[in-house]
């Protein structure tokens, strides 16, 4: 990569608040980024182009890896989780950066006129370095993305996995779609948790919401039962409709003893006279 002559980011710290209003002008203009407020997008051009100036008069080279650049990658990896939060696309948010070549190109006309040579040599120096920017942007732009699904990914497996206490002693875990690995490892954690919170002796899983029950999903929930076997709680399976019991028999699967019932009602039925209560309809 051209190194940057002194002269060149000299130049750009001298008419800084002149880039700013261009720079910002043309964003602006573009209509591109109307999420943004206006306040908060003055404050980023300006604190871009003062860094930009920090990193270059410090930098041997324009290498941003180094620590001279350190400011200014920790501004763009903030800029670039905004934006991920504001719903923008990499694109757009490397666009922010890339944009600001048009409004610095006249500077460097204005200054090397009578030194073509050394204007096309600055002009690309500075092209690499903004490329190289906005190229770091882009990697922490899909980095903030993939950090932001991954969190509401474990939410709504969360959210799909909810612990509810039937009674003293009685929890049920009403399980919706397809059980994975994934999911099975936050199903024992949260219910788990809970037998310890609650003290509970009698966990009842129901399946009513799962579509089907292969070998894959059969061995998910005999590790679920047990992890809960061994803090001394007992399980029961609710939901086994008809066609997943002739599965499970087609399967030649065997659930190692575990007591299962067709639906939940009956599951909580039992639950109760196993702890010593009954359920009589009021005359």
């Amino acid at each position: 990569m051209a190194s940057l002559q002194e002269r060149t980011f000299t130049v750009i710290a001298k008419h800084e608040q002149d880039l700013i209003e261009s720079w910002t002008k043309e964003l602006e203009a573009s209509g591109i980024y109307r999420n943004v407020k206006a306040d908060e997008f003055r404050q980023q051009t300006a604190e871009f182009i003062r860094l930009l100036v920090a990193g270059a008069s410090r930098a041997e080279s324009t290498d941003i890896r180094s620590a001279s650049w350190n400011d200014m990658r920790q501004f763009l990896e903030q800029l670039s989780h905004s934006r991920v939060l504001l719903g923008f696309d990499s694109q757009q948010t490397a666009g922010f950066i890339f944009s600001i070549k048009r409004p610095l190109m006249p500077l460097l006309q204005a200054e090397y006129a009578d030194e073509p040579g050394l204007l096309a040599d600055q002009i690309w120096a500075l092209s690499e370095l903004v490329d190289h920017l906005g190229l770091h942007t882009v990697r922490t732009f899909q980095q903030s993305r993939e950090a932001i699904i991954k969190r509401q990914q474990e939410e709504l497996l969360e959210l799909s996995t909810p612990v509810v206490k039937l009674w003293d002693g009685v929890l049920a875990l009403p399980m919706i779609g397809t059980l994975d690995s994934q999911r099975t490892q936050v199903v024992m954690e949260s219910l788990l948790q809970r037998i310890v919170d609650t003290g509970s002796e009698i966990a009842i899983i129901d399946i009513t919401g799962v579509p089907t029950v292969d070998t894959l999903v059969a061995q998910h929930l005999l590790k679920t039962v047990t992890a809960i076997r061994l803090m001394g709680a007992d399980c029961i399976i609710s939901g086994v409709r008809p066609q997943i019991a002739q599965t499970i028999v087609h399967l030649g699967l065997d659930l190692q003893g575990i007591v299962t019932k067709a639906s939940l009602a009956d599951a909580l039925a039992l639950a109760l006279r196993r702890s010593g209560l009954t359920v009589s309809k009021v005359v």
